[in-house]
């Protein structure tokens, strides 16, 4: 809403990027709240990000899902788009797939790690291979000096109330990802 998750998403595309041989596209989900409501939120403009639609997904070799955190989940306009991909369930188009997620949350105790944890069931219902970070991305996972987000799940930022746009440290580990993950990607869809 406020553009911290699509900070994240472009240097995680940039990251890809820079993997010979990977094209990498930025997508948003549909919103689902009322222009009436975003005008009360004070909500920005949307972007000019194309809209995804669930068979655009059977289209790609992986996939880097990013979402702002409600309550310690998804945001409600991811989890609805993920809910209309039951016709690619069914068929299991994305299985085999690697896929990694990202995220955003208001404070240190949003709920980055219980996001993460409650994301990954959409991946294993559609047979995609988890890809975290893990620790790769070297001395940034163990920065104390800053608050930086993100954590073995993938990259991440707090937005506080909004003010707050993702720090230096937080973006490299978002290109880090997007390289790390589109890697990945590559090799397994070389093996196939």
């Amino acid at each position: 809403m406020y553009g911290h998750v699509e900070k994240l998403a472009e240097e995680i595309q940039k990251g890809a990027a820079s993997v010979e041989g990977v094209e990498a596209k930025l997508w948003q989900v549909p919103e689902t709240l009322s222009e009436e409501i975003l005008g009360k939120m004070n909500a920005p403009p949307k972007s000019d990000v194309p809209v995804i639609t669930p068979n655009d997904l059977a289209e790609a070799d992986g996939f880097v899902f990013g979402f702002p955190t409600r309550f310690g989940m998804m945001s409600a306009q991811f989890k609805a788009f993920l809910d209309a991909t039951g016709g690619l369930w069914r068929t299991q188009q994305l299985a085999g797939k690697p896929a990694g997620i990202f995220y955003s949350t208001g404070s240190q105790g949003g709920g980055q790690e219980t996001t993460a944890l409650t994301a990954i069931t959409q991946l294993v219902h559609h047979g995609m291979i988890f890809v975290p970070i893990g620790y790769t991305f070297g001395a940034g996972m163990f920065e104390m000096e800053q608050v930086k987000g993100g954590s073995p799940y993938g990259a991440g930022t707090y937005a506080g109330d909004g003010s707050r746009m993702p720090s230096e440290l937080e973006l490299a580990q978002a290109f880090h990802q997007g390289k790390y993950i589109a890697g990945i990607t590559k090799k397994l869809k070389a093996a196939a």
